[in-house]
C-alpha cells in the first residue's frame, strides 16, 4: 500500500509544473482623508467597501488614517512602496498627492474617489452624480414644509429649510445644488439657508450652525459635512426637528429625526474597483456612479410621511433616470446664504 501511495505521489507531482505556487491575494490599502474612518460618512463607506472586498475576494488589505493633508503624500506612498497593487485615496482634497504618487509609482494602481486625473494609465477616478440625489431630497424637504396637514417632529411649515456643508469643495456643493433645485422644483418660493464649517471632523461645528438655522426658521437642515455633519443630527434629535443624512443611511444616529438621508455609494465604487483588480480586468479610466446605475441614491424615508410624497419622490428619480429631468451639479445663481 505504501509503494502505490509513493507512485500516485510521484505521479501528481509530475503534472505540476516547476515552480508552481498557490496564487497570491491581492493587497489593497486605503488612506483616508482627515474625516477618518469614524465620520459614520464617506470615509466609513469606502472602509466598508474595502472590508466587503476582503471577505468576498479574499483580497489583504491594509489601511492608514490621515490626520493632516500633509499624511497623503507619505501615506499613499507607503502603500506603493509596500507592494500593495491598488491604493485608494479617499476623497477629492487628495488629487494632487495621488497624481503625484501615481507618477511615481506607474506599476501601481490607484482609485481616486470624487475626483477626476486623466492621462495617466494606472490611475481609475471614480465621481458620483450626487446632485442627483441631492435634488430627491431636497423636493423631499419642501415637499414636508409646504404642507400643513404633515404632523413631523418640529416641522412649523415656515417656507424655511436649511444645509450645512463641510469644506466648501465640489463635491459638497453638488449635493447642495442638487437640494436647491429639487426643493424649487417643488415650492419656487421656499428659502434655503446655506452655510459651512470648513472641516469634516468637527461635529460641534457642526451642531452649532444647524441650532443657528433651526432658529432662522429651518425645521429641516440637510447636512453635507462627513464626521461633522454629526453634529447637525444631534442638534435635530436635542432640540426636536428634522435632519437630512448624508452618503450612507443616518437614520440610525436619529431614528425619529433623520427625514432621509442622500445616500453616496462609496463602498461599491471600492468593491468594483478591487474586484477588477483581482479579475485582471482593472484599467485606468473615469467611471461615474449616478440614479441609473444605483452609485447614488436616498435612504429610508421617514414612515410618517405620508405615501403620496414618497410616491412623488418616486417619480421625480424616474424623470431623472430616464433623462426627463435634467440636474446641473453647479450651485444656482440665485442660491443664498
Amino acid at each position: 500500500m505504501r509503494s502505490v501511495c509513493a507512485a500516485l505521489i510521484v505521479a501528481v507531482l509530475a503534472v505540476i509544473p516547476a515552480g508552481t505556487s498557490a496564487a497570491t491575494p491581492a493587497k489593497v490599502g486605503l488612506v483616508t482623508d482627515i474625516g477618518g474612518l469614524n465620520d459614520r460618512s464617506f470615509n466609513q463607506l469606502s472602509y466598508e467597501g474595502l472590508q466587503r472586498a476582503k471577505s468576498e475576494l479574499g483580497v489583504q488589505t491594509g489601511v492608514v488614517q490621515s490626520t493632516s493633508q500633509n499624511d497623503y503624500v507619505p501615506n499613499l506612498t507607503n502603500f506603493a512602496r509596500s507592494g500593495y497593487q491598488l491604493v485608494i485615496a479617499v476623497g477629492f482634497l487628495m488629487k494632487d498627492a495621488t497624481e503625484q504618487v501615481a507618477k511615481d509609482f506607474p506599476k501601481t494602481h490607484f482609485l481616486l474617489i470624487d475626483d477626476v486625473i486623466k492621462d495617466r494609465p494606472n490611475v481609475t477616478s471614480a465621481v458620483f452624480s450626487t446632485e442627483q440625489c441631492g435634488y430627491l431630497v431636497g423636493a423631499l424637504a419642501a415637499l414636508v414644509d409646504q404642507d400643513a396637514s404633515v404632523k413631523l417632529p418640529g416641522l412649523r411649515h415656515t417656507g424655511t429649510i436649511g444645509v450645512v456643508g463641510g469644506i466648501q469643495i465640489p463635491p459638497v456643493d453638488s449635493y447642495i445644488a442638487g437640494y436647491y433645485e429639487g426643493a424649487w422644483a417643488v415650492n419656487p418660493k421656499v428659502k434655503v439657508l446655506r452655510g459651512y464649517t470648513g472641516n469634516f471632523n468637527d461635529p460641534a461645528s457642526g451642531k452649532a450652525l444647524a441650532l443657528a438655522q433651526h432658529s432662522r426658521g429651518a425645521d429641516i437642515v440637510f447636512q453635507v459635512a462627513g464626521g461633522t455633519g454629526e453634529g447637525v443630527i444631534e442638534a435635530a434629535k436635542a432640540e426636536g426637528f428634522l435632519a437630512i443624512g448624508v452618503d450612507s443611511d443616518q437614520a440610525y444616529l436619529a431614528p425619529n429625526n433623520v427625514l432621509t438621508s442622500a445616500m453616496k455609494r462609496v463602498d461599491t465604487s471600492v468593491f468594483l474597483t478591487a474586484k477588477r483588480l483581482r479579475d485582471g480586468t482593472l484599467q485606468g479610466g473615469t467611471e461615474t456612479f449616478d440614479l441609473q446605475n444605483g452609485g447614488v441614491g436616498i435612504g429610508a424615508i421617514l414612515k410618517a410621511v405620508p405615501a403620496r410624497m414618497t410616491a412623488k419622490v418616486d417619480a421625480l428619480k424616474q424623470q431623472i433616470t430616464n433623462g426627463t429631468v435634467k440636474v446641473s451639479p453647479q450651485m444656482p445663481a440665485a442660491a443664498g446664504k
